[in-house]
């Protein structure tokens, strides 16, 4: 059988014309290339016939039409504007004559025209694009010899990193808007994307626009074939080798700060524990389970004894479980704090739960133990806990008792036992309280039973409540030098307000009037109305409905003033003596200049510690605003370097519109320094209090995959926030993926 395409001089004639064709050819399915006449025909066995017009300035083939058999052997003629290494082709319909496949080349190669000098002037536009992405390559070279001499002073382990640090910068400092939209266009490069390893990433995309050029005026035997020199494969496997290098660069440095991570997960997970750790055997250890990999203890809290304390337990739980777990301590920095207030009285308020009428709908829930018992285990969680000093008074109770007391204020009140928990040191009692009670400590608890009461046991122990002060927008609250406050005074030539202490003296020196001033990390504003050297006065512009708790070493942040704070302060440094000798990193709190990270330097340097992990807070806007220079000054040690992002006091310096675009910049730039970033503040804090999560805090937690690791603070919940946050940071995708499998159809070319 044999298939004709017929074309018309006159068509062709008008068709170079237009087309500026320079030679047309044939090519089959097969490969086969012929040279055409205005005639042709071919044989069967030939499933598809394309007729292709090479371009003169750019000496590339274009398909004009092909052709090919219908079920009833005859031939389908058909054109296209795809160029010939398209493989789609749109049929025609198989019904046209003889003059109407005339008019049909005609068309057919007027349109291809078109299409041809679209591709002229691609060829022009990736000509343009290549000087651009030289010229851009240039300009970061530079960058690096304009900064030789702050290279020359990095450790050895750096320089690389500080040198994509460098190259990153220059890139960022261009406008290359419309640059990333042409490369976007020929899908050859995202700019986005390539801080990991900025300059090799920019040669190689000038290799393959080069080499794109270069095939564009090559005539191959086979049209289309795309095949590459060993050459060009060899420069770009060596792009692809060096780009892997520096992201394993960043793995490395990783897991020198970090540790290494175990049983296939991706992201470590740093959990702060401080006192409250100590009152549960257990809760290291099941921190640890749920997937802890680093325990975070902060220095503005606690004593040497404490952490001591937290620290052995996270090394005996470490090794029973035989899963690594490090230590990181965060000096307290200069951060402004609230003093303490006076402490309130020894009195526990246990309080059942109850809907809007005021009708009980569940319990209280108290644990009931020997004080040498110790807290409740990890999977209750009781509202109220209650220590018994005699032993004996424990031993008689059973599940159904119930204990009568009268609280504080004389009411009478009841608790029924209603379970019994044997823990690691002892036994233990859940019980039901279902009015709202007051206990002190010496509350003495009765066992009635129907024969008549039965040995009495004492409460003991019991903690003084927490103080604070409620403040309401209007409300006017003095700051002032002195030492511990009561809560209640109002003394101070400004009647009815209420008063709080902080000793820093900065911050008495520096503030002005009219700045604003924000508490417990921004959970309470205002603006300051009056200042003297001992005290400050503030007017509270935002507070909640009903009212916002303020208590004791509670942040201070004042975002319009400039306060000269002394970067490493005296506490510091006597308590970088415990961190020495017992942490595996330190955390820099409020870093704002290079000076504090040299101050730093020297005190490891006179310690000879060069192992010790250092983690730079980023918590101000002098921080977020000089970070480069902060990682390039870190850099000159060969100490492990970690960035956290500290959004809390973040937030609150720079504002919370500001603080998602900030956060990106920060992963960038580390990103570019191969430095590892911990994303910290608020993850999951719903579910660490309440036990409960929000959906946004479940989609903040799975965007902090692209962090090294994900910081959660102390809660109620802890246990059950790590677990969960555990499985959103190692969620397995093989289920999804087997079932998007089914939807997937395979497509063959004919």
């Amino acid at each position: 059988m044999t298939a004709s395409i017929v074309t018309n001089h006159k068509a062709i004639r008008r068709a170079i014309h237009t087309a500026d064709v320079l030679e047309f050819g044939l090519c089959s399915r097969n490969g086969k290339f012929a040279y055409l006449p205005c005639r042709l025909n071919v044989r069967q066995p030939v499933q598809t016939v394309q007729l292709l017009a090479k371009i003169r300035n750019t000496l590339t083939w274009k398909t004009i039409a092909f052709a090919i058999p219908n079920e009833n052997n005859e031939v389908e003629r058909s054109s296209s504007h795809a160029c010939s290494d398209d493989p789609m082709l749109m049929p025609l319909e198989n019904n046209h004559s003889s003059s109407d496949l005339d008019e049909e080349a005609v068309s057919s190669l007027s349109e291809s025209g078109a299409g041809l000098f679209q591709r002229v002037e691609d060829s022009v536009s990736q000509s343009s694009l290549l000087e651009k992405l030289k010229a851009v390559h240039l300009h970061v070279l530079a960058s690096e010899q304009w900064n030789a001499s702050r290279l020359k002073l990095c450790h050895k382990n750096y320089m690389e990193s500080a040198t994509n640090l460098i190259h990153y910068l220059a890139l960022k400092c261009l406008d290359t808007e419309p640059l990333k939209d042409d490369l976007a266009l020929i899908s050859l490069l995202n700019l986005d994307m390539v801080n990991s390893s900025v300059l090799k990433t920019l040669t190689t995309g000038i290799q393959l626009l080069e080499d794109l050029q270069l095939k564009s005026v090559r005539t191959e035997e086979n049209v289309g074939a795309g095949i590459c020199s060993q050459e060009e494969l060899d420069k770009q496997k060596k792009g692809n080798f060096m780009i892997n290098t520096m992201r394993i660069k960043a793995y490395l440095n990783r897991d020198k700060l970090l540790g290494p991570l175990q049983d296939g997960r991706l992201t470590h997970i740093m959990t702060t524990v401080g006192e409250e750790a100590l009152d549960s055997e257990t809760l290291i250890t099941d921190l640890i389970k749920a997937g802890t990999s680093i325990i975070r203890i902060n220095c503005a809290h606690g004593s040497p004894e404490i952490w001591s304390e937290i620290i052995r337990r996270v090394k005996q739980s470490s090794q029973m479980l035989e899963a690594p777990c490090r230590i990181l301590m965060d000096l307290a920095g200069p951060k402004l704090r609230t003093s303490n207030l006076k402490p309130g009285p020894c009195v526990v308020k246990i309080s059942p739960k109850k809907n809007a009428t005021g009708k009980v709908i569940f319990p209280a829930q108290v644990w009931v133990s020997h004080k040498g018992t110790g807290a409740p285990p990890p999977h209750v969680s009781p509202d109220a806990v209650l220590f018994i000093d005699d032993q004996k008074f424990l031993t008689e109770i059973k599940v159904g008792d119930t204990l009568r007391f009268f609280d504080a204020r004389g009411k009478k009140r009841m608790l029924k036992i209603s379970r019994v928990l044997h823990v690691f040191s002892g036994t233990g009692f859940m019980a039901e309280c279902t009015r709202t009670a007051y206990v002190s400590s010496g509350t003495e608890l009765h066992i009635k039973r129907k024969k008549g009461r039965f040995p009495v046991g004492q409460v003991v122990d019991v903690p003084a409540r927490e103080s604070f002060i409620r403040l309401r927008v209007g409300d006017l609250l003095i700051i002032s030098r002195d030492g511990t406050c009561d809560q209640d005074s109002s003394n101070g030539h400004t009647s009815g307000a209420k008063r709080i202490t902080c000793s820093s003296g900065y911050l008495f020196d520096a503030v002005k009037l009219g700045e604003r001033i924000a508490f417990d990390d921004g959970k309470i504003w205002g603006v300051i109305k009056g200042t003297s050297l001992s005290e400050i006065v503030v007017s509270i512009t935002h507070a909640g409905p009903r009212g916002t708790k303020l208590g004791s070493q509670k942040s201070i942040n004042i975002p319009d003033s400039n306060i000269p704070f002394e970067g490493v302060t005296s506490k510091d440094l006597v308590d970088l003596e415990f961190v020495a000798s017992h942490a595996d990193m330190v955390g820099v709190s409020f870093v704002r200049d290079t000076h504090d990270i040299v101050v730093l330097r020297q005190e490891l340097e006179k310690r000879k510690l060069q192992n010790l992990g250092i983690v730079l807070k980023i918590e101000t806007r002098s921080g977020f605003e000089k970070l480069p220079l902060l990682l390039l000054e870190a850099m000159k040690s060969s100490n492990p370097l970690g960035v956290m992002i500290a959004r809390g006091d973040l937030a609150v310096e720079c504002g919370w519109e500001r603080l998602a675009d900030m956060q990106e910049e920060i992963l960038s730039v580390s990103g570019a320094a191969h430095i590892p970033v911990i994303w910290a503040t608020q993850v999951l804090e719903s579910l660490v209090k309440s036990g409960v999560p929000t959906r946004a805090e479940i989609t903040d937690a799975a965007n902090g995959r692209r962090a090294s690791c994900i910081m959660l603070n102390k809660g109620r919940h802890i246990v059950e926030a790590v677990s969960t946050l555990n499985s959103i940071l190692n969620s397995n995708s093989e289920q999804m993926k087997a079932e998007v499998k089914s939807l997937l159809l395979s497509s063959h070319l004919f």
